[in-house]
């Protein structure tokens, strides 16, 4: 295992990564209640044997819900973030590989893009095409694009003027093969390390949009619309708006985590 992933950091980020991507594959298996059905004798009520993480404010037990709701709240930032890299990167790369006037346009258009904060951009994204999982996802995807364009272009720019690209050139290798086989899988480190830290930060996006009524909508059991659908019962049991709070917290900090050993993990200069 690299150093990076054995402190105290590095091994914490594993840990949550590997309990919320449990979740979001065994979850609803493991759900012990039906996460939609109403039981108004237990409302509101704490954790107890029976509800471990206590109820919500129709007695639907909250570890059913949280487990429920993790598919659709991990998958969502990974989708989110698999479009907004894969655009991102095609764009950085031919903006890299072409310069001249090609890579100008391209990066005055990003820097334009890139004035307008994420989650703003995003809230303009998703107003636009309407409320929805698909949209939020889309219009979360299309915010990362150009920061991701960006970082994958600087990882080019620098590769193309190593010696072994160069030797290439020399040898008469056309562009694809030079492109394809000396470039990218040099340049992609960056890419990857940014990628994972994109997914905690996509999240928090989506949550975000699920607690102002933007992005899942009911009876989805998506962690930031629990904690919208709580937040009125909030003073008479804080674990209604806790517990998703806390989930969203984890996923987070956990993708984080990894994404920051990762990165020491492929620094050669933090592994010296």
């Amino acid at each position: 295992m690299p150093r990076a992933f054995r402190t105290a950091a590095g091994i914490t980020g594993l840990g949550l990564l590997l309990i919320v991507m449990a979740a979001a594959i065994f979850g609803p298996f493991l759900a012990p209640y039906d996460p939609q059905v109403f039981h108004p004798t237990n409302r509101l009520e704490g954790p107890s044997a029976a509800h471990w993480l206590g109820t919500d404010q129709f007695g639907r037990d909250l570890l059913s819900r949280i487990l429920n709701g993790a598919p659709s709240t991990i998958f969502f930032g990974l989708g989110a973030t698999l479009f907004g890299v894969g655009a991102g990167s095609v764009i950085g790369v031919i903006a890299g590989t072409a310069g001249g006037w090609i890579d100008s346009i391209i990066m005055r258009i990003l820097d334009g893009l890139l004035a307008v904060p994420e989650l703003l951009f995003t809230l303009l994204i998703v107003t636009f095409l309407g409320g929805g999982m698909g949209q939020a996802m889309l219009a979360v995807a299309v915010a990362f694009t150009p920061g991701m364009a960006r970082i994958a272009r600087s990882s080019v720019l620098s590769i193309r003027t190593r010696e072994y690209v160069l030797a290439a050139v020399a040898r008469g290798e056309p562009s694809r093969y030079i492109i394809l086989r000396e470039v990218l899988p040099n340049a992609i480190s960056p890419i990857i390390v940014e990628s994972t830290i994109r997914v905690a930060f996509a999240i928090m996006i989506g949550a975000t949009l699920g607690f102002l009524g933007l992005g899942a909508q009911p009876p989805s059991t998506e962690w930031g619309l629990m904690v919208a659908e709580a937040r009125q019962f909030m003073f008479r049991n804080a674990w209604t708006v806790a517990v998703p709070g806390i989930a969203i917290a984890m996923a987070a900090m956990g993708f984080n985590l990894f994404g920051d050993a990762l990165r020491d993990s492929l620094d050669p200069k933090r592994n010296e």
